[in-house]
Formats: structure tokens, C-alpha cells, sequence
């Protein structure tokens, strides 16, 4: 995992285990970049998803640079 991940990505995790404690099947994301500003980030943030057993939707991409 990469280092400061859980904290940096708090959110996103918390939203990945209530969908899963709730019974979801997917979640959305609003921008790409809530998954994380690295590949280590987003692999970290797809594992997760996957071990969660959720679907991923992402809602929008604006045309604006990444909040590294």
C-alpha cells in the first residue's frame, strides 16, 4: 500500500465499505482523481473496489489539472 494511502483516500475508502455493508453493487465517483494521483494510488483504490466485490462509475471529467 502506498505510503499516507488510508489518509489521504479516507473518504474513498469509507465510501467503499458503506456500500458494501449496505448491500451495493456500484458506486460513483465524481472525478477520476478521487482514486488517487499515482498508479500505486489507483491500483490500491481498484483493489479495493475489487475486494469489496463493487463496480465503479465515474461521473465527469473536467477539463481541469490533477489535485496532487
Amino acid at each position: 500500500m502506498p505510503s499516507g494511502y488510508e489518509e489521504k483516500f479516507a473518504n474513498f475508502i469509507r465510501l467503499c465499505s458503506e456500500a458494501k455493508a449496505k448491500g451495493a453493487t456500484q458506486v460513483s465517483v465524481a472525478l477520476p482523481w478521487v482514486l488517487g494521483d499515482t498508479y500505486e494510488e489507483i491500483i490500491e483504490s481498484l483493489a479495493r473496489l475489487a475486494d469489496a466485490g463493487l463496480l465503479l462509475h465515474v461521473a465527469a471529467r473536467e477539463d481541469v489539472a490533477s489535485r496532487n
